[in-house]
């Protein structure tokens, strides 16, 4: 049975490093000791280990790097659990095409291990990066992610502001062209919610909501605690 929970962000305002997701991710991992980590969207992956690293240590789990691995496909099939951190979607999905990382995190989530992403982590979750907010900073072999859900996540998600003037493309209007070339929905969130995902059942969490654009109907605004089982 999959088992994921996929956030917007890891830091909310006001707030400290995954403190708004504290408790959804603790009970992701709840029986779990050993965790791996991915770091690659950032590029000071040290410093990036360690602080995630000490956040994980006082849920009392154990998070260890696939960077400090000479094989981190090892890792992946060892450990009890795995989180991808944010950063850049794109330096994300190269490492993890260069590393051959994702036929093995496909099989282990599937086969139940449990998956937590924040940002990068949330969109790489997703068939496709298309759906990031970041620069091309690096050029991948290709879009392709994991593919855990088929869906796409967008997030980061803020509404446009009607006083703005401002006259660049909403994030509206950038899904919406997405979709004229891809008919495969987008759930949009809003920093602070998440989605959890419990075998077939998906539910969205976090006040700020969302969003969800799909082609051919105006976007639609979802709540917490709503059932998004349907795009599974």
């Amino acid at each position: 049975m999959r088992r994921l929970l996929l956030v917007s962000t890891s830091t909310v305002h006001g707030t400290g490093y995954l403190e708004h997701c504290a408790r959804e991710a603790q009970e992701l991992f709840a029986g779990c000791r050993r965790i791996a980590f991915v770091p690659y969207a950032l590029a000071d992956r040290d410093r990036y280990a360690e602080r995630a690293g000490e956040t994980f240590a006082d849920w009392g789990l154990d998070l260890e790097s696939v960077h400090d691995e000479p094989y981190p496909e090892k890792l992946i099939g060892e450990a009890d659990g795995l989180f991808i951190g944010g950063g850049n979607t794109f330096r994300l999905v190269r490492d993890l095409h260069a590393f051959g990382l994702l036929e093995p995190i496909r099989q282990r989530v599937a086969a139940g291990l449990p998956y937590m992403g924040t940002s990068a982590g949330s969109n790489v979750a997703c068939p496709t990066l298309c759906t990031t907010n970041d620069m091309p900073i690096v050029e991948p072999p290709s879009f392709e992610c994991l593919g855990l859900v088929p869906f796409q996540i967008n997030p980061h998600y803020i509404d446009p502001d009607p006083a703005s003037k401002h006259m660049g493309e909403t994030r509206d209007q950038r899904l919406a062209e997405f979709l004229e070339e891809n008919d495969r929905d987008v759930v949009a969130l809003c920093e602070g919610s998440m989605l959890r995902i419990e075998g077939d059942r998906m539910t969205l969490l976090g006040e700020p909501g969302g969003k969800r654009f799909r082609r051919g109907h105006e976007p639609a605004e979802l709540a917490a605690g709503e059932d998004l089982s349907s795009l599974l």
